[in-house]
This record gives structure tokens, sequence and C-alpha cells, in this order.
């Protein structure tokens, strides 16, 4: 049965009709130290222009080379063809190993840890030895050539809210080097890398073919991530996980997608893909209508070797790869991007493509904004992989400065006919003649189903074009695995195993549970749980850290989330992950206690991390004595209650006037006259008590009558205030002055103003 669905309606194609298969291949960053290598696994996130002059710097050029089975690997021999040559960048991580000028170490006891534990997370079966494999890549990402991968386990397990999906292997496998530039000239390109990425461990886990539709796909992809978070040994960050997608349809052929970066646009690129696969299954059936050949079957598995056999001879025969130098024809093109080209060397060459007129197809996009499937992107993109900006085709032009005319006069150098089309690139004869020559073996592909390769999601200023792709390299076969011969085999005993087993992280679902127990907001909890500070504040909580009793959840949650200890680090030339968590939980509690105010718990506690005393050595409540004696000597020490009563009652009677003719507006300018009357030491939760024991100015008399809470002048804590003054509160805080930030001043304040002004309660 035909295939049916829109192409131009990706979104509703029906993955069941048309035979959808998916599968993922997750690839995330350790957070461990490299893998066969003993440097430390920094990251020194610098440019090209950035890069320190005193870097070595090395040159390599890499060829492809047999496997065991004695036969070359399809993408690798593709890439060696590209003419490139190297530059390798060697920032402080990087030795003799990320060289290639060394032998690789044994295996990180960590990484390979870390890995087991996600394998039992997925119920995965390990196998017994852990045997490293050479994994061929020469686009220059290995100095060496190659990739060590390892087999850590097979046959694992993720839930989804769609359903469960099957996990077919879990790999430890070494990350590449990261591509800084690439240097074109007329003998090829120069591509430079730096090597502080390579050999940082990476966790690949393939699941099987059994995502059931685009969207499960996205549900896949967010499980497999908070499952490897869970464990809290990943690093965290732009680039260190990344998505592949396997995608294929019943009529079209496996295809692996990289570049999946954004969750969200993982169902957008398959339904694009499947579009894709569809309309190229149409034009193959199209163009072997033409030329009275078999149709294609709707299903691969119905595929013919001798039928395809057949129509790839038929195909090779009208497609001749015959290129024409037709750089005479273009001399006086109008084009300043050809006139630049030839003038720096390049040659202006085509390729005839007979019975392809209007088969190539001009940019059209959906509803999305997506361009639609084209077999002249398919063109463009083969002829990319060659190293060229893009060629010119018939079905496109006239345009891009090439005229009528000039178009006429390639048709007759070429001796075409209406129903032929051709291409046309302009680069140095080498690298136009690989492009060229890639585009004729795409256009004979164009008769068969899609070819199996890796594609590219098309990428603009960091986030998916349209959620296209384009295509990269063949798909590479079994013949770019074989053994690593310098890394000793390890063996996974089963006590080691078991102990993996017994000793799982908590997941996040568990983590959740932990702490809806306590006094947080759904916000702070999220927050908390997405930052990996819920073991830290359940420690607080529970007391612990250096003798320091249990914490308010609170207020601990918010030192946590407001970066306390980045502010705390903050001038020392340390990372605040240096910063202690007893350091912070100190703080925290002298604040609480009213040892030391809101504003000196930093300066403080920064203190106390560089110059105060050890920790081991000092109980806690000579802790407590040194933060008071501190507080007291560098003005941190909170103003008592008596003092904050004063400066409040003064305040409002030398205001008056102001208080009257302004009413809610007095407020700004009365909390700083309290502010400067108290120099900056009173405390929001000292101004709170304070002020919660007054009488404000013309309240009711107990018994008397009744305000909203039924006790105006009770001297109870405002909790029990009316409405005015409880809305008061929430407005003073939007003015965040210094010391006064938080303080419940607001309440009586704005208690006298409402009662002297005759205003409305807010």
């Amino acid at each position: 049965m035909e295939p049916l669905g829109e192409v131009t309606d990706s979104g509703n194609l029906d993955p069941v009709g048309l035979g959808f298969m998916c599968g993922l291949e997750i690839h995330q960053q350790l957070a461990t130290g490299k893998l066969h290598s003993r440097m430390p696994s920094e990251l020194f996130d610098y440019s090209i222009d950035e890069v320190p002059d005193d870097w070595a710097r090395s040159n390599r050029r890499l060829r492809a080379s047999e496997g065991e089975a004695g036969k070359i690997d399809v993408a690798a021999r593709f890439e060696q063809r590209r003419n490139r040559s190297f530059v390798y960048v060697q920032p402080p991580n990087a030795g003799l190993i990320e060289l290639d000028e060394a032998p690789p170490l044994e295996h990180d006891d960590d990484a390979v840890n870390v890995v087991l534990t996600m394998a039992a997370m997925m119920e995965a079966k390990p196998v017994p030895a852990l045997q490293a494999m050479r994994k061929t890549v020469v686009d220059g990402s290995n100095t060496s050539g190659f990739q060590r991968t390892t087999l850590i386990a097979t046959d694992g397990n993720v839930t989804t809210p769609t359903g469960d999906v099957g996990v077919d292997v879990i790999c430890l496998e070494e990350d590449s080097a990261r591509k800084l530039d690439t240097q074109s000239s007329l003998s090829g390109d120069t591509v430079v890398y730096t090597l502080d990425r390579l050999g940082m461990p990476l966790v690949e886990v393939a699941t099987a073919p059994e995502v059931q539709t685009p969207e499960h796909a996205k549900e896949t992809a967010l499980a497999l991530g908070t499952l490897l978070r869970d464990t809290r040994r990943v690093r965290r960050g732009l680039g260190s996980i990344r998505q592949d997608l396997n995608v294929s349809i019943a009529c079209g052929d496996r295809v692996e997608i990289k570049g999946c970066q954004d969750l969200d646009w993982i169902p957008r690129i398959i339904s694009l893909e499947m579009a894709r696969q569809l309309h190229m299954y149409r034009l193959a059936n199209e163009l072997r209508d033409e030329a009275n050949l078999p149709p294609l079957p709707p299903n691969r598995d119905d595929d013919e070797i001798p039928v395809e056999n057949r129509v790839a001879a038929a195909a090779a025969s009208r497609l001749l790869l015959e290129v024409h130098d037709l750089s005479d024809l273009f001399a006086d093109c109008e084009s300043d991007m050809v006139q630049h080209s030839l003038g720096d060397g390049s040659v202006m060459q085509a390729v005839a493509l007979p019975g392809f007129s209007g088969k190539l197809g001009t940019k059209e996009t959906d509803s999305d904004n997506s361009q639609l499937p084209r077999l002249g992107r398919e063109l463009a993109s083969a002829a990319k992989l060659a190293g060229v900006a893009g060629i010119f085709h018939s079905d496109e032009l006239p345009a891009y400065g090439i005229t009528n005319a000039e178009v006429g006069a390639v048709r007759d150098s070429l001796s075409l006919n209406d129903s032929d089309a051709f291409a046309l690139c302009i680069a140095p004869s080498w690298q136009s003649e690989l492009a060229l020559e890639s585009v004729i073996q795409r256009a004979r592909r164009a008769y068969h189903r899609i070819p199996q390769e890796v594609r590219n999601v098309v990428i603009r200023k960091g986030q998916p074009e349209d959620g296209t792709t384009t295509a990269m390299r063949p798909l590479p076969g079994g013949a770019r695995m074989y053994p690593e011969t310098d890394i000793p085999v390890l063996d996974i005993s089963l006590e080691h195993w078991d102990s993996i087993r017994n000793n799982l992280p908590l997941t996040t679902e568990q983590r959740r549970e932990r702490l809806q127990s306590l006094d947080l907001s759904q916000n702070q909890m999220e927050a908390i749980l997405g930052s990996e500070m819920d073991d830290a504040l359940i420690t607080g909580v529970e007391g612990g850290p250096c003798g320091c009793p249990p914490l308010p959840a609170k207020a601990l949650a918010s030192a946590i989330l407001d970066n306390t200890r980045a502010e705390i680090a903050e001038g020392t030339g340390r990372d605040e992950s240096n910063v202690p968590w007893p350091i912070l939980t100190l703080a925290v509690h002298a604040r609480e206690e009213d040892i030391i105010t809101r504003e000196g718990l930093v300066p403080l506690a920064r203190k106390l991390w560089l110059e105060g005393p050890s920790f081991t050595d000092t109980v806690f409540k000579k802790r407590l004595e040194w933060f008071a004696q501190q507080a007291e000597e560098d003005g941190f020490t909170p103003a008592d209650t008596g003092a904050v009563e004063e400066a409040v009652d003064e305040a409002i009677a030398e205001s008056m006037d102001m208080i009257k003719e302004r009413g809610m507006g007095a407020m700004g300018p009365l909390m700083g006259v309290v502010m400067q009357k108290l120099g900056g030491s009173a405390d929001g939760k000292t101004v709170s008590h304070a002020s919660g024991g007054m009488k404000p100015v013309g309240a009711p008399k107990q018994g008397s009558g009744s305000d909203a809470s039924g006790d105006g002048s009770s001297g109870k804590p405002f909790a029990t205030l009316p409405k005015a003054q409880l809305a008061a509160r929430k407005a003073l805080a939007a003015h965040r002055p210094s010391s006064l930030s938080r303080a419940t001043i607001s309440l009586t304040s704005f208690w006298n103003l409402n009662h002297l002004s005759g205003t409305s309660s807010p």
C-alpha cells in the first residue's frame, strides 16, 4: 500500500501508517577526570581570537586506514578526500596522550563507576570484561584518527509516560576536540581544534527503535536526561548533553540526525525528516516512471537486489560524471561573488542532469515556516560535504546575478533539452570536481531510497533554524571498529556490580518527596531541585554541619537560591563551589539568632572562610562567639528592640505634617528617616519584633472597638493586624532599602499613615 500523507503538513503525518521507527542516542559528559589520561578535565571557553599566544600548536593530516576486516570505512574514506589539514591548540590540561604522542592509560575508575551506576538505574546487564575499542574518525576531532569507546552494559530500560523504551547499549567513550575555526584556501581547508575537551568521558546511551511518535521521542530524551542527572555526576550547561535521533519510515531508510540540543525541537525535527523521506520516495518513483523502470516498493523490506542493480545501472548511464569548465562563459557575470571567486583562482564548473528539469525544486515553506523538502537542497548538501559553500542549479536560475543569457549559454554548451537540468559549482578545481562528483552520486541515488547517512540540524544563532537538516557524512559501517590494544581489559566482578546496585542515588521523585515535608513554596522546591542543592538543604534543616542546630527551611533555601555562596566567593579568586556548606549554614544560623545583621552575613561568612577558626578544632558555641565578636568589630551587630521602637516613634513624631499631607506617599521618606536614626544597624527581624509590640497611633483602645483582626492594639505580632498594615509590608518590600529591606516598620508606619490621613485600606 502506497504511503499516505501530505509532505506540506508534516505535523499531521501518521507514524503508524508510515511504518515509523525511531531510537535515540544520548551523549552526556561526566563530571569526572579524563577517561584515559590523568590531566584535569577542565574546559577553557576561549574563541580562536582569545587563545593565549603561549599555548603550543601542532599540525596534522589524517588518513583512513583499514580495520581488522581489511576494509576502509566509507565515512572515513570520504573525509580523507576532503583534503583538509588540522591544527591542534594545546591548553594546560592537554598532554602527550591528548597529542597522541604517548599511549593511553587504563580506564578512569570514577568514570567507570558512574556509568555502571547509570546502567543499574536502567536495569541493564553489565558486560563482565570492559574492552576499549577504536572507532575510526578522520574529521580531525581526534588527534589519533579514532575515538575510544568501551561497551559497559546492554539490555536496559527507561520508563516514559507513553511507554517503556528499551536500551540496547550503554557505552563509555572519549569526547572529541572542540572546533575553533576553519580557514579556507585554494589548496584545501585548515581546521583549528582545541584539545581541552578531548578525552573527557562521555556516557553514550542508545535506545532500541521503540519510540512510538515524535512526541514520544521528546519524552524519552527527557526521561533519559533526568535519569543521568539523578546520579549528580554529570556536567551541566550548554553542550554537556547531546541527543542524536535515528529516524526512518518504511518507504525511506535509517538516518542519524545530530545537533538536537533543544528537547522542544525534537518532535518537529522528526516530523520534518518523515516528510523528507516521503517526498524523496515519491520523487524516486516519478523518476523511475519516466525512465520506464520498475517502481520502488513502499516498504524497503521488499526491495530486490537485482531490480535495484538494474535501476542503478540505468541511473549511471543517464547521469554521467562529466565535469565541464565553463569559466569563460561567466567572465562578465554580474554576480559579485562569481567575479570575486574567479579572480581568486576558482573555476566555474558544471554537470548535466538529464531528465531532472523541474525535479530539483525551489525554496518553499510550510505553515510553520520550515523549508519543504526538495532535491536541489539535497544536491547542495552533498556538494557542501566537499567543503564548498554550495551550488547553483537550473531550477532556481536566473538568480544570484546569473542572467537568462548565461543560463542559455550553459544549456547550449552542455547540449541540454527542456527536460534536462544542470548544476554549477565555483571553487578551486580539485574541490569543485569533488563537489560535483558528490552531486552526480546523490542525483543517481534519487532513483532509489534516501541514502543512509548522518545529518545535522541546521543551526542559526545557536538554535535550529527551522527544524530541517542537511547531510553531514555517510552513515558509518562496521569497518570502523577494532580493539584498542594499548588499554588493558577491565574485569567487573559480581561483588563490584552488587555494590553499585546497592548504593543507587535517589531519583528526582524521591528527592521531591523528601522536600515536600519542608516549609517551602513549590517554586522554591523546584528551584532547589534544579540547582541540585537539596542535599545541602536537608543537611542544614536537619542540623549537622559543624554541630549547627537545625535551621528553618525557608531561611536556608533563600540563602542557597540567592547565590549567597557566590557572593561569599566574590573577590577571593576562588570558585563558589569551594565555599564549604558549613560556612553558609553557620552564617544563616547567626543571622536567624540575631547575632549578625542580614548585611553582615556575606562579609562575615567570607571572613570566617578566609581567616576564621578551624571547623574541626572549634566547637559550635565558639564559632557563634566568633561571629558575635566580628559583628561588633565590623558594625554588623543588630540594634536592640528598644532602639528600633524609639527610632520609629521619633520618626513618626517628626514627620507628622508630611504624613498627613502625603498619606501612603510618605512611606519612602519615613523609612529613610528611621534608617538614618539607626545608622544601618537595624535588622528586619529585630524591627519586626519591635514594631509588633507598639501601639499604633490613633488605634482603638482594647475593648472599645475592634479592627480588622479584632486586636488592633493588643501588642500581638502583626500577623493579626488589619489588612492595610499587612498590605503595607508588601509595599515596603518593593523599596528594598539596605538594612530595612524586610522591616515590619512598614506595618506600624502604614497603620499610622492610613489612620492620620483618612485613607482606606489598599
